[in-house]
């Protein structure tokens, strides 16, 4: 009976069991933690779209259960925006379903899709629950090249000649949490042609679709011609509308994919809330402005973030998209790892970061920060850290603030 379930056996310890009793007995003692480590959006959700969930919780008959795979209205608002954003023509009833949040659907799709043993291909390093869903659904994970480079495709052919079983699925993600590469349309076009031939399907985290600095707009994969044959992709409301604890996402694309994912959600849940999801529908029929607003203040922290850091003596690489800095270790404490540096960081300066190995092995040498504190925070933040690595600035990442 002391032995450990099977399933929890697979996952590794979570890397923040290890930083958060530590922010703990630091805020215990009275110091001030800024903690640029968990990706928790603190901008509020646009006034209209909570105006919106005031009104209809006043109905009671919205009360009752609601609808496992979306309101009408809600995966008719999906399609609406994937055609004017994409120019991705959608079928609400077959090609979409709301989720509980992109991960939960990413989760679920893992397990509607995998057999023991089923091979899926990673990027390493990634958001965690891109494994994690499939080893607890029983899979096997190779891990691919995050950055979507000329070595990808390589590494991507190589992997399938050599994975026995051959694989089922390849997890795209981009802008990519933890790293913001961001990829091209030609990427994909490249990418969905191989997966074609080789009878692969495609599960694409578009989560930060409308968190982009500097660049075009990212684009969808199902924007490729065929892709809906073999491609699912899933977005958020999360940091799109500064919804995170609305829980509120969707999994679009290939029709056989959207009906495995219903399924097994009818068995687990009566999707969100209806009041949330009549406001997440009017948050996606309304006004892209509040969505540009959001996008400026990411940016504008971005820019703080790399200068002031810069000048405290940690070069941060600028980010084209997400709301996430991707930095190497500097290197006077490469040596510690991203887990021990991350300690350190919290006792010496109050600095809270996430852990780059927390995201995969090939992360370890790396800090992933977030945008989730104002200008004057994230200031503060580079401040204490000058006093650990001495204010050496580097050279070239240095951001010229407007205004």
């Amino acid at each position: 009976m002391s032995e450990e379930f099977h399933r929890i056996r697979r996952l590794p310890p979570y890397v923040f069991e290890h930083i958060n009793p530590i922010k703990a007995k630091a805020r215990a003692e009275g110091v001030d933690i800024i903690d640029l480590g968990m990706g928790n959006p603190d901008l509020p959700t646009p006034d209209h779209i909570v105006k919106k969930l005031q009104e209809t919780v006043l109905d009671s008959r919205t009360h009752r259960y609601s609808s496992s795979k979306g309101i009408p209205g809600l995966r008719k608002a999906q399609a609406s925006y994937y055609g004017r954003r994409f120019g991705v023509k959608l079928n609400p009833d077959t090609q979409i379903v709301a989720t509980l949040g992109s991960k939960e659907g990413f989760a679920n799709m893992a397990q509607a899709i995998t057999a023991p043993g089923d091979v899926v291909l990673v990027p390493n390093p990634t958001y965690p629950i891109h494994s994690f869903g499939f080893i607890m659904s029983g899979g096997v994970v190779r891990s691919m090249p995050a950055d979507p480079n000329e070595d990808f495709m390589r590494s991507l052919d190589r992997a399938v000649r050599h994975s026995i079983p051959k694989p089922i699925a390849l997890v795209l993600n981009y802008p990519a949490n933890p790293t913001a590469y961001t990829a091209t349309l030609d990427f994909y076009t490249e990418v969905v042609k191989y997966c074609r031939e080789h009878e692969i399907f495609i599960l694409s985290d578009l989560a930060y679709s409308e968190i982009y600095f500097d660049i075009d707009p990212p684009p969808s994969v199902l924007q490729v011609p065929g892709a809906i044959d073999i491609a699912v992709e899933f977005t958020s409301m999360s940091k799109t509308y500064s919804m995170p604890g609305w829980r509120v996402g969707f999994a679009v694309g290939n029709e056989r994919l959207i009906a495995a994912l219903a399924r097994v959600k009818s068995y687990l849940d009566y999707g969100a809330f209806t009041p949330i999801q009549v406001a997440a529908t009017a948050a996606l029929n309304g006004s892209d402005d509040v969505i540009d607003e959001i996008r400026k203040v990411y940016k504008y922290r971005r820019d703080v973030m790399v200068e002031s850091f810069g000048r405290s003596g940690w070069d941060i690489p600028v980010p084209k998209a997400t709301m996430f800095a991707w930095a190497p270790i500097p290197a006077q404490y490469a040596h510690l790892g991203s887990l021990e540096f991350a300690k350190l960081l919290i006792r010496e300066t109050g600095v809270g970061v996430a852990p780059g190995v927390g995201f995969g092995e090939y992360g370890d040498q790396y800090i992933r920060l977030a945008f989730v504190e104002n200008e004057q925070r994230i200031r503060q933040a580079a401040r204490n850290v000058k006093k650990l690595l001495g204010g050496k600035a580097g050279a070239g990442n240095v951001v010229p603030l407007a205004g």
